[in-house]
């Protein structure tokens, strides 16, 4: 499955194919809003658009992980983003172009779109050797940087030019593009049908219990959740909010402190990919701690101590924007290719199935305290309650967990039950 050392032939398929159908998505997913605005002018059908993609996902994750362990991955890749093209050039031939028409359409999106990732996800750790993971997945991560730099202001141009039709019509021509690529990908999985939905549910058990089964991956993934309780809000919601409400970011300003974010967090898979590799994970805690410092440093600037004017603060965070982004990369690729080294190839489509959506229901709970936290108290007496939590996380894991997260554990080993 491998043919050389390194990133080899197989990876570079993989990566280039990706990146195709990122940049077509990055633009459907830009002018689609915009086309559901300019139709609708309303907000709770922007919101059923956003849940048509995740709740589909959520509900079709476990058996799209059984289905990547048991039918041919590569394949399975190809497939999905053919059938996807397919779809939206049949979109554009019958002129499904209506709001609810469209809301169908992005449920199967959402649904094909979680057998294409599992399929994928599982065969991609199999692509390249185990000890340039960290590379790998930082190169792909930098793809994926570019192409949601990029795909904003092409989706704009291109809604602009030829509405939603054009759009839809590259992102089909992408799907075909990315398959392309795909079917020059050697790999050789050995097929084992499903054989009734009894084996399905026996499978996804299999998936949930190999987690908990294996303390490494129990850590790797509690980490993770309680991580992710905290720092999703903060991203999500605490940070947006205090741009524009505490701030009073312009929208231009709103718009360029995600780009200095996205700037530091492909300097940092650069970083990776070029210089640290596997390496990386050792920074893992020091990631950890700047990060905390430069979640401090914006709750000075947002609290009633600070005396920056809205361009100082502006300047001030674009810096502080740039470094969290480096050290979210250092924390997050470690951390993923750890999981990808574990995790035996053939059992790999379920385990990650159980592992995004343990992680995903768990992080809407914090998702859901934060919004009337910033009704009830200022904003950064809210962040600080967020990364008070962070760093209690932290320092739990560090004097208790430390050697296991700082450990590499081969699929080849057994893992400590």
């Amino acid at each position: 499955m491998k043919s050389s050392k390194g990133l080899n032939r197989n990876f570079w398929l993989f990566a280039i194919g990706r990146f195709i159908s990122q940049l077509g998505w990055a633009v459907q997913d830009v002018a689609l809003p915009l086309y559901v605005l300019d139709k609708t002018h309303s907000g709770s059908m922007m919101t059923a658009f956003i849940l048509a993609e995740i709740i589909p996902s959520l509900i079709v994750m476990p058996f799209a992980g059984v289905v990547g362990d048991r039918y041919n991955r590569k394949w399975l890749m190809v497939g999905f983003d053919l059938i996807r093209g397919v779809l939206l050039f049949g979109v554009i031939a019958f002129n499904f172009l209506g709001i609810y028409q469209l809301l169908a359409v992005q449920v199967v999106m959402a649904v094909l779109g979680s057998f294409f990732a599992a399929g994928t996800g599982a065969m991609f750790p199999d692509l390249v050797e185990p000890d340039e993971l960290e590379k790998a997945n930082s190169t792909v991560s930098s793809f994926t940087i570019l192409a949601r730099l990029a795909g904003p202001a092409l989706g704009g141009l291109i809604y602009g030019i030829g509405g939603i039709r054009l759009a839809i019509l590259i992102n089909a021509v992408s799907f075909f593009g990315s398959g392309l690529f795909e079917m020059l990908i050697r790999y050789e999985w050995k097929a084992k049908p499903i054989e009734g939905l009894g084996q399905v549910l026996s499978d996804i058990k299999e998936g949930v219990r190999f987690i908990f089964k294996h303390h490494y991956l129990k850590t790797l993934m509690t980490f993770a959740i309680f991580m992710g309780i905290f720092g999703a809000p903060f991203g999500a919601v605490l940070l947006p909010y205090a741009m524009r409400e505490v701030l009073k970011f312009t929208s231009v300003q709103f718009g360029l402190m995600e780009s200095f974010f996205m700037g530091g967090a492909l300097l940092g898979n650069l970083l990776i990919a070029v210089k640290f590799g596997k390496k990386a994970g050792r920074f893992l805690f020091g990631a950890m701690v700047l990060d905390g410092v430069m979640t401090v440093a914006f709750i000075w600037v947002i609290s009633p101590l600070s005396s920056l004017d809205r361009n100082a603060a502006f300047f001030f965070l674009g810096a502080v924007a740039v470094i969290w982004g480096v050290t979210e990369t250092f924390i997050d690729i470690p951390i993923q290719s750890k999981l990808q080294r574990a995790v035996p190839s053939e059992v790999r489509g379920r385990v990650f199935s159980a592992l995004g959506i343990l992680t995903r229901i768990a992080t809407p709970l914090g998702l859901v305290l934060v919004g009337p936290l910033l009704n009830l108290y200022p904003a950064w007496l809210v962040a600080l309650g967020l990364w008070i939590g962070m760093a209690v996380v932290v320092a739990y894991y560090w004097v208790k967990y430390r050697e296991i997260l700082l450990t590499d554990v081969q699929t080849e080993e057994k893992l400590e039950e």
